[in-house]
C-alpha cells in the first residue's frame, strides 16, 4: 500500500513540476514591420503569457515599415504583463526607421555585433516630395535626408512639420519610459542619424551587446525591469528557449503585407480596374485588379484584417455567381477562389482556435463553396430560361375550340376550360382557333386552319 501511494502521488506531482518548467519564447520579425507583424507579434505575446514564460525575446532585423504597424505593436509591449528584450541579430542586421521606436519600447534593448539601428525619420511610401523637404508622411520606414534643410532652401511643409514634432515626441517619451538616452532618440528622427551597437551602448541607447539569444539571457539575468507599473526581476536561470514560428498563415502574410510589393498591388488593382471600365468584357483585368486593390489596401494598413478578409470572401462569393450568369473562359471562378482562399486566410486567426486551420482545410471549404455556388445558381438559372409551361402566359400559342358561333367576342374551350375570346372575324361553333395574344383574362384567337393529307 506505500508504494502504491508513492507512485500515484509521484505521477500526481510530475504534471505539476512540468507545468512550472521556465520558458522564454523567442520571435523573429525578419523584414519590414506590417500588419502581419503586428498580428505576429500580438498572437506572440499572448502565447508566452499563456504559457508563463519569463522573457519575450524578439529578434529583429528590419529597415522599417508602416507607422500603424509599429505603433500597434509598441501597444502590445507596453501591454504585455511578460518582459521583452528586443535583439537586433544576428550580426549584420538592424533596426532602422520603425524598428528603432520598436527597440526603444522594449524593457531590455540588446544588439549583437555589428548590427546598427536609426534613421527614425518618417517618410511617405511612394510620393517623392520636394527634394530640399526633409520627409513626408507618416511610414517611418527608412532614412531621409537632414531634417535641417540650408538657408537657402524652401522651409518645410506645415505636415511636414506636424509629422517630425509628432515622431520626436513620440520616441523621446519612449526614451523616457524606459530610461534610454532622449536627446539621440530625437537626433534619430530629426537628422536621420543611425549607431553601431558598441556606439549605442555607451550612449546608453541598448542596456547590453549579445553574440546570441544564449548570450542574451546570461546577461539580463536578475536585470529589474518594470512591468505594467511593476518592479520584475528577469529570472531565466536555466530555462528553456522557446521558438515561437510563424505558421503559413503568417508567413503568407508578411509576403502580401511588404511595402514594395504593396505598391504594386495598388498600382496593379488601379490599371486594372480603369482598364476593365474603359473596355468592358475583358473580364480578367477586372477580376484582378479587384483582387489587388483589396489586399494593397490591406498591405498598407488601410484597411483591418477583418474587413479586408471578409471583403475578399464577398468579392469571391461575387465572381462565382457572376461566372453562373456571364458564361466566360473561367475567369470569375478562377478570381472568386484566389479571392476566397485569401480573404479566409486573412480572416482566420489560426491560433485562436487550438491547433489552427491548415491550408489544405481552407482550400477545400473554398473548392466546396465554389461547386455548391456554382451548381446551385446554375440550376437556379437553367431552370429561369426554360419555357412557361403553367400560367397565363403558357397560353399564347395553344389552340381552343369555340363554344357558340360569335362575331367579335365570344366563348371558347382552351386547356379543358372556359375562356372569353375575341377574334377579328366571326367563327362557328366547334371552329377550332389558335391563341395569338393575352389581354387581361381575353384572349386573342385566330381561325386555325387544318391541313389534311390528300
Amino acid at each position: 500500500m506505500p508504494l502504491l501511494l508513492s507512485l500515484v502521488l509521484l505521477l500526481w506531482l510530475t504534471p505539476a513540476a512540468g507545468a512550472g518548467a521556465t520558458t522564454v519564447t523567442v520571435l523573429t520579425i525578419d523584414g519590414a514591420i506590417s500588419p502581419a507583424s503586428a498580428d505576429y507579434l500580438a498572437r506572440g505575446l499572448k502565447r508566452a503569457a499563456d504559457s508563463g514564460s519569463r522573457l519575450v525575446v524578439l529578434k529583429m532585423d528590419t529597415p522599417g515599415g508602416l507607422d500603424t504597424a509599429m505603433r500597434d505593436m509598441i501597444k502590445g509591449i507596453l501591454a504585455s504583463p511578460v518582459p521583452v528584450a528586443t535583439f537586433v541579430a544576428p550580426s549584420g542586421a538592424r533596426a532602422a526607421s520603425a524598428g528603432t521606436y520598436i527597440l526603444y519600447a522594449r524593457h531590455v534593448a540588446a544588439m549583437a555585433p555589428g548590427t546598427n539601428l536609426g534613421a527614425a525619420s518618417p517618410v511617405q511610401i511612394g510620393l517623392g516630395g520636394h527634394e530640399n523637404d526633409p520627409a513626408a508622411p507618416p511610414a517611418p520606414g527608412g532614412s531621409a535626408p537632414d531634417a535641417t534643410p540650408p538657408a537657402s532652401s524652401s522651409q518645410p511643409s506645415t505636415m511636414t512639420l506636424k509629422q517630425f514634432h509628432d515622431a520626436s515626441a513620440y520616441i523621446r517619451s519612449l526614451a523616457q519610459l524606459r530610461g534610454r538616452n532622449a536627446e539621440w532618440a530625437e537626433r534619430a528622427v530629426r537628422e536621420a542619424v543611425s549607431l553601431s551597437a558598441d556606439d549605442a551602448l555607451k550612449l546608453h541607447v541598448v542596456d547590453v551587446i549579445a553574440a546570441d539569444v544564449g548570450d542574451l539571457l546570461e546577461r539580463v539575468q536578475g536585470r529589474r525591469v518594470s512591468v505594467n507599473g511593476a518592479t520584475v526581476v528577469i529570472d531565466v536561470a536555466g530555462a528553456a528557449i522557446v521558438p515561437f514560428e510563424p505558421d503559413w498563415r503568417t508567413r503568407l502574410l508578411f509576403a502580401i503585407a511588404s511595402p514594395s510589393l504593396a505598391l504594386i498591388l495598388m498600382m496593379l488593382g488601379v490599371y486594372g480596374l480603369l482598364f476593365e471600365f474603359s473596355s468592358p468584357g475583358y473580364v480578367l483585368p477586372g477580376v484582378v485588379g479587384a483582387i489587388c486593390l483589396v489586399l494593397g489596401l490591406f498591405a498598407l494598413q488601410m484597411l483591418p484584417f477583418t474587413y479586408a478578409g471578409l471583403g475578399l470572401i464577398l468579392l469571391g462569393v461575387a465572381f462565382f455567381v457572376a461566372e453562373v450568369f456571364v458564361p466566360l473562359s473561367g475567369a470569375l471562378a478562377v478570381g472568386g477562389l484566389v479571392a476566397f482562399v485569401i480573404g479566409a486566410t486573412i480572416l482566420i486567426d489560426t491560433e485562436a482556435l487550438g491547433d489552427g486551420v491548415s491550408l489544405p482545410l481552407v482550400l477545400t471549404i473554398a473548392g466546396a463553396s465554389a461547386v455548391f455556388i456554382l451548381v446551385v445558381v446554375g440550376m437556379a438559372v437553367k431552370a429561369r430560361r426554360q419555357p412557361v409551361v403553367s400560367g397565363a402566359e403558357e397560353l399564347a400559342g395553344d389552340r381552343g375550340e369555340v363554344l357558340a358561333d360569335f362575331t367579335g367576342e365570344g366563348w371558347a374551350t382552351i386547356h379543358g376550360e372556359t375562356w372569353r375570346v375575341r377574334s377579328a372575324v366571326p367563327l362557328a361553333q366547334g371552329q377550332p382557333v389558335l391563341v395569338t395574344r393575352i389581354e387581361g383574362l381575353t384572349l386573342d384567337v385566330e381561325p386555325l386552319t387544318l391541313e389534311r393529307n390528300t
